[in-house]
């Protein structure tokens, strides 16, 4: 009964990107005793051609009037906006950019009955998908309710930027030949004619729909990516009789299988002296983009041995795109003892799994 819903919605608000002021996540039982008939009415009413979820989300306009936002909205740049969620607790996602940065210009207020994004001083660079979502949670557990969300994706014109502007001049994009790979380069106007371009030899790439694709909200995107893409390439747009180049994105061919680390395992030596140093070294050849961290057993632990551990990674370039990242952890053993012989053991891990691999040093 309504007791349990009390206890569960006293309890922590779920961590949500910015510090909730206090008092702000109180909600009063009676509401949501009434929630859960409301999704089966709208149903029942609305007709077939209308889809099952229904837009939590209204754009605030000037004086106090409310409108659903359009799939896609134009704002000039300087622009204030204010999106509201119906619910008591709602989660949010915006462009990645306005994370980054911590922004004080992004504020994010949940209220009784409805969140309220607040976006002031827009830029171009805050062009993007604004959206959120209903939660429903028990206890400190919270799941998306995909019955109840909003979002719209905003333009932010700006005099002069034509292209969301890019954090530097030149960025990598990895070809990978089992994923789609993206040139990011998009769009603060949305009536922008945009082409992609070879550098050198100096040609238009046509996005024919099959192979490359643009799509405003993310940039082109090659649908098979494959070694024959690699190269120079940047983007044109043109709008209202102006036009204008972005970036320069450098597209590398990736020959790495993607899947748990390829791990390698060496000691400086095998058999040790007394009182030498010893070094083991673990070494993973993967793909550019992805981390990978490694964990270290070794015999002198238990006995809590001092020993230094140092982890570095560096791009290699192997030959024509073919880039590889080396991952390395060594492990360092000052001056043997007889507690230090034994098995070396190192994990890597990535997302995809982990590899352990072993090698043994003895005394000699």
């Amino acid at each position: 009964g309504v007791q349990w819903l009390n206890l569960v919605t006293g309890q922590h608000p779920p961590k949500n990107k910015r510090p909730k002021e206090p008092g702000e996540n109180r909600i009063k039982p009676t509401n949501k005793k009434v929630k859960p008939k409301i999704p089966k009415i709208k149903d029942r009413d609305s007709a077939d051609s209308t889809p099952k979820t229904q837009s939590i989300m209204m754009q605030v306009l000037d004086k106090g009037r409310f409108q659903k936002p359009a799939a896609t909205l134009s704002l000039l740049a300087g622009q204030t906006v204010e999106l509201r969620c119906k619910g008591s607790k709602i989660g949010w996602s915006y462009p990645a950019y306005l994370d980054t940065f911590k922004d004080s210009r992004l504020s994010v207020k949940q209220n009784e009955r409805y969140s309220q994004l607040t976006l002031v001083n827009s830029t171009s660079a805050d062009t993007g998908e604004f959206s959120c979502w209903g939660q429903l949670c028990s206890g400190y557990i919270c799941r998306k309710d995909e019955a109840k969300t909003g979002s719209t994706y905003i333009f932010f014109t700006e005099k002069g930027e034509l292209f969301v502007p890019s954090p530097s001049y030149f960025d990598v994009v990895y070809l990978n030949p089992d994923r789609q790979a993206v040139v990011p380069c998009r769009v603060t106007v949305l009536s922008a004619k945009v082409t992609l371009h070879r550098e050198f030899p100096a040609k238009e790439i046509p996005a024919n729909g099959t192979d490359i694709v643009y799509d405003m909200k993310r940039g082109f995107v090659y649908l098979q990516p494959h070694s024959e893409h690699q190269g120079v390439v940047y983007c044109r747009a043109e709008a209202g009789g102006r036009s204008q180049i972005s970036v320069k994105y450098q597209l590398l061919y990736v020959t790495v299988p993607s899947g748990p680390p390829s791990t390698t395992i060496l000691a400086s030596s095998n058999k040790v002296r007394s009182g030498d140093d010893v070094n083991v070294l673990c070494t993973v050849l993967g793909e550019p983009d992805v981390e990978v961290e490694f964990r270290w057993i070794f015999p002198g632990q238990k006995d809590e041995r001092p020993v230094t551990i140092q982890d570095t990674w560096r791009l290699i370039h192997r030959g024509l795109g073919h880039t590889t990242r080396i991952s390395q952890s060594v492990i360092t053993v000052e001056d043997f003892e007889t507690i230090d012989a034994g098995y070396y053991i190192c994990t890597a891990q990535n997302l995809q799994g982990q590899t352990t691999v072993a090698t043994t040093v003895e005394f000699s």
